[in-house]
């Protein structure tokens, strides 16, 4: 029970961050429902500091009582890690340049846009896919399989179409921003730039 309460603090945790820096236009928007959703469901009453004991002594009890459902099986979106205003002021003025914070992370909300639309290509059949989407499916699978890729939320280059991030002087200082940050790496696979993002630890 005391690790479960731990693990659902150091969520809550993350997921105050994520809100903290969230863009202004996306404040009103699904993500923050989700957000929000997401955190209201995070700890039982029972773990509201506010509780009292005998309210925390009847949530254990229907803990014990009640199954716990199995997790639904499916695909978790990308990380959506957002920078803060202590680690843009962090970096070097060369390498923030004009950058703003609100810049930065419409820019991380697109890259984990891309990497869901590819993953859920890679895991799309084919009967739903045109020949031309097929052929895309086809290679972000060899892709997806590589050991370096395996089992983590990617993107491309190519995949790099705006509006938020564009492939021009401001992008490519986002991406050095994002890589520098520990956001995202890369590799080279083929002729593809593949840019994987990182969890938030």
């Amino acid at each position: 029970m005391q690790k479960l309460i731990e693990l659902s603090l150091k969520q809550q945790e993350k997921l105050q961050h994520m809100l903290a820096n969230v863009p202004s236009g996306m404040h009103e928007g699904v993500f923050a429902t989700h957000l929000e959703q997401s955190s209201s469901r995070m700890l039982p009453d029972c773990f509201n500091y506010s509780s009292s004991v005998r309210e925390h002594n009847e949530c254990e009890l229907k803990i014990k009582e009640e199954p716990v459902a199995a997790p639904k099986k499916g695909r978790a979106p990308a990380p959506r890690w957002y920078i803060s205003t202590e680690e843009l002021d962090s970096l070097s003025s060369y390498m923030r340049g004009r950058l703003t914070l609100e810049k930065v992370n419409i820019a991380i909300n697109e890259v984990a846009s891309y990497a869901d639309a590819n993953a859920h290509l890679v895991t799309c059949p084919k009967k739903k896919l045109s020949d031309d989407m097929w052929d895309k499916a086809l290679e972000l699978r060899d892709i997806a399989a590589t050991e370096a890729v395996k089992g983590k939320p990617f993107f491309l280059e190519v995949d790099i179409k705006g509006p938020g991030l564009k492939l021009d002087n401001t992008g490519k200082a986002i991406l050095t921003v994002l890589r520098h940050l520990g956001r995202i790496h890369e590799t080279r696979i083929g002729h593809h730039r593949v840019f994987i993002l990182s969890k938030q630890a």
